[in-house]
C-alpha cells in the first residue's frame, strides 16, 4: 500500500468513527456499534473503499492494548479476588461447553471432517473481551462487581483461547498437536502470571519517582507506558509465541495480563493515577475506535449465501450453541440474582475480532468451504452487534429493579 493510500484509508476510518458513533449515540445505541456499523459500511460488505492490511492491523491492536490497559488501571483488585471464582467458573463453562458442542453438532449430526468440526468449536470457544468492556464503558458499569467477573472471565478465557489457537493451527498444517509449542505457550502465560505482579511494582515505582523528582521534558508518561507494552511484547516473542498468532497472543493477551496487575499497583497514589489517565486518555480515544472499525472492516457480508438451506440450518443450531455455551456459565453461579446472571452471560456471548480470527484461519489452511466460512462469519457477527442492545436494556431494567426497591 502507498503511503498516499494508507493516510486516506486512515482519515476515513477515523471520520467514520466518529460521525457513526455519534450518530448511534444519538439514537440511543451503544456508540461501539456505530464504530463496527462504520466499518461494515466502508469495508468489502457494502461500499468497498477501505481494505484492511497490515499496518491498519497493527494500528488496531494497539487501540484494544490501551482500551484493556486502561480496563486495568481502572480495576477494583478487592472486588476482583471476591469475585475471582465466579469468573473461573464463567470461564471454563464458556469455553468447554461452546467447544464441545459445536465439535459434537458439526461432526456427529452434520458429518463434517475432525479438523473442521474442530475449528467451528474453537471457533465458538472465543469472547472479544473489547466489545463487552467498551459497552461497559459507555454505560458507567465497568466498576461494578458484574464487571469485575466478566472482565476476570474474559482474561482467563482469553488465555484458554490462545492456547486453542496454538493446538489447532498445528494440527491443521501438520495434521498433528505439537505438545512442545503448546507447553511452551503455557508456560509463557504462567510466567507473566507469575511475575507480572513483582515487576509491576517495581516499575510503577520507579516511573512515580522519576516523573516527580527527575523528569524534565514533558509526554514521559505515554512514551514510557507505550515502550512498556512493546517490551513485553517482545518478550512475550522470544519465549517462543507462534508467529501465526504473534501479535494476538503477544500483544492482546500477554499486554493485557501485565497491565492488569501494573494498574492496580498504581492505585497506591491515587493522584498520580489520575494524572495517567489523564494524559493516556488522549491516546487511547484516538486508537480505540480504530480497533471497532477494523472490527466491521473484516466482516464481509457479501461472502455469505443467504439462499442456502445448509448455512440457515447450521448457523441456527450453531447459535444457539454458541449463545448457550456463555450464557449458561453464568447461570452456574450461587449468590448472584438472576438479572444479573443474564447480564453476565450475554457479556460473554460476543466474538468479535476473535471469532473472526479463528474462522479467517480456518479459511486460510483450506479447512472450511465457502459455505461454513459464511455460517461462522454469520454467528461472528450476530454475536457481535446483538449483545450491547441487550445489555444496555438489563442494566436500564437492573436500575429500575433497584429504584422500585428502594420506593
Amino acid at each position: 500500500m502507498e503511503m498516499h493510500e494508507f493516510i486516506l484509508s486512515l482519515l476515513i476510518i477515523l471520520v467514520s468513527a466518529r460521525v457513526f458513533a455519534e450518530i448511534f449515540s444519538y439514537l440511543k445505541m451503544p456508540p461501539v456499534l456505530g464504530e463496527v456499523f462504520a466499518g461494515i459500511l466502508i469495508g468489502p460488505s457494502i461500499l468497498g473503499i477501505v481494505e484492511v492490511n497490515e499496518i491498519i492491523k497493527i494500528i488496531a491492536e494497539i487501540g484494544i492494548i490501551l482500551l484493556l490497559f486502561e480496563v486495568g488501571l481502572e480495576t477494583d483488585l478487592k472486588k476482583l479476588q471476591k469475585e475471582g471464582t465466579k469468573s473461573v467458573i464463567v470461564a471454563l463453562f464458556g469455553a468447554i461447553v461452546p467447544f464441545g458442542l459445536g465439535f459434537v453438532i458439526s461432526y456427529y449430526v452434520f458429518n463434517l471432517p475432525l479438523i473442521v468440526s474442530l475449528f467451528i468449536g474453537g471457533t465458538l470457544t472465543a469472547t472479544s473481551i473489547g466489545i463487552t468492556v467498551r459497552v461497559l464503558k459507555d454505560l458507567n458499569k465497568e466498576k461494578t462487581s458484574v464487571a469485575q467477573i466478566v472482565v476476570g472471565a474474559a482474561v482467563l478465557d482469553d488465555v484458554i483461547g490462545v492456547i486453542l489457537l496454538v493446538i489447532l493451527a498445528d494440527f491443521a498444517l501438520t495434521g498433528e498437536v505439537n505438545l512442545e509449542n503448546t507447553i511452551r505457550i503455557i508456560v509463557l502465560v504462567a510466567f507473566f502470571f507469575a511475575t507480572a505482579p513483582v515487576l509491576a511494582a517495581l516499575m510503577s515505582k520507579f516511573i512515580h519517582v522519576y516523573d516527580r523528582r527527575y523528569r524534565r521534558v514533558p509526554g514521559f508518561i505515554p512514551t514510557i507506558i507505550v515502550s512498556l507494552i512493546l517490551f513485553f511484547a517482545y518478550i512475550a516473542h522470544l519465549f517462543g509465541a507462534p508467529e501465526i498468532i504473534g501479535a494476538f497472543a503477544a500483544g492482546i493477551a500477554l499486554s493485557r495480563r501485565f497491565f492488569l496487575p501494573f494498574g492496580i499497583a498504581l492505585k497506591a497514589d491515587p493522584h498520580f493515577v489520575e494524572k495517567l489517565e489523564t494524559q493516556m486518555r488522549p491516546l487511547i480515544f484516538l486508537f480505540t475506535p480504530i480497533f471497532f472499525v477494523t472490527v466491521g472492516l473484516s466482516m464481509n457480508l457479501r461472502e455469505i449465501d443467504f439462499s442456502s438451506s445448509t448455512f440457515w440450518l447450521l448457523t441456527g443450531i450453531l447459535l444457539v450453541v454458541a449463545i448457550f455455551g456463555k450464557v449458561g456459565g453464568a447461570y452456574m453461579l450461587r449468590g448472584t440474582s438472576g438479572l444479573n446472571k443474564l447480564i453476565i452471560g450475554t457479556s460473554m456471548v460476543p466474538r468479535g475480532e476473535v471469532g473472526l480470527i479463528f474462522a479467517e484461519l480456518g479459511r486460510s489452511v483450506k479447512i472450511f468451504t465457502n459455505e461454513i466460512y459464511s455460517a461462522v462469519v454469520f454467528i461472528v457477527i450476530l454475536t457481535t452487534l446483538v449483545p450491547p442492545f441487550l445489555l444496555k436494556y438489563l442494566f436500564k431494567l437492573e436500575e429500575t429493579q433497584k429504584t422500585e426497591n428502594k420506593d
